[in-house]
């Protein structure tokens, strides 16, 4: 298989503000989100990232989309280096995160517009692939309406097909399925797997067992910034349940990380 999502030995830390440090019951200035995490993604496969909230899912998926660059190590994605040629990185991937907000003021269908001739798509393209993804989605009957006045469930809805918007060969989703009721959700996961057998390269991030189980090809645990298991999920998981797996590594290495600041 051909290498598409590589990275190398990433490391990220953040400044916390004196609020973030009396929320994280700590006297530290500094967050370490990511730490020394490396994986690879190849050409047709789903990877996933499995991790609990803070664990540093978000931030890894914000580094391969080059929207924060890592403080140490490298990120290669089809051969281009989110340091020196993000612009090409954006040509090729779609990315999905609630943290991105699509503006209140506009509808689905002018914003999907929008993205369309932002990436100089042909307007007859545009116009066939928005009436398939609308549908797909189920977005017709409200992409007339302003994203601010629609349900969280709609707005997901319309994010990850904008999302889409110039057919990308890389997906990175963070957290597909959140704030999806179970109908959107299992339509989102549909064509997660559609997409996969189409040749697309996907990375998402998530909390939700079910959803590693049913999409994922490999799978990455991660703990407190730190990649501390990863293989084929069959491997992985031999006869015992995901979720007890991701358990008892959360605890092991929670225990570790305990012990060491005494």
């Amino acid at each position: 298989m051909n290498l598409v999502i590589d990275v190398i030995n990433v490391k990220k830390t953040f400044k916390l503000s004196a609020k973030q440090q009396k929320v994280n019951n700590t006297k530290d200035k500094l967050k370490v989100a990511v730490n020394g995490l490396s994986f690879k993604a190849y050409e047709g496969e789903v990877y996933g990232l499995l991790g609990s909230n803070g664990a540093g899912k978000t931030t890894t998926l914000r580094m391969i989309s080059t929207l924060i660059n890592p403080d140490e190590g490298r990120i290669r994605i089809a051969g281009f280096d989110t340091l020196d040629e993000p612009l090409e990185i954006r040509k090729i991937i779609g990315f999905l995160t609630s943290d991105l907000k699509l503006e209140e003021f506009f509808t689905p269908n002018y914003l999907f517009d929008f993205y369309s001739e932002l990436h100089k798509i042909p307007e007859e393209i545009s116009k066939e692939r928005k009436k398939t993804l609308f549908e797909k989605f189920e977005i017709t009957s409200f992409a007339h309406i302003k994203v601010g006045e629609l349900s969280t469930g709609m707005r997901q809805k319309a994010s990850l097909a904008i999302s889409l918007v110039h057919d990308p060969s890389i997906i990175i989703f963070d957290e597909p399925t959140n704030g999806l009721d179970i109908l959107t959700a299992k339509i989102v996961t549909d064509y997660l797997i559609e997409m996969k057998a189409a040749g697309k390269t996907i990375v998402l991030s998530t909390h939700i067992f079910s959803l590693v189980e049913r999409v994922c090809d490999r799978v990455g645990i991660i703990v407190d910034g730190k990649l501390v298991l990863e293989g084929n999920l069959k491997d992985i998981t031999k006869e015992k349940p995901l979720e007890d797996v991701f358990f008892d590594l959360y605890l092991e290495n929670t225990e570790v990380l305990v012990w060491k600041t005494f």
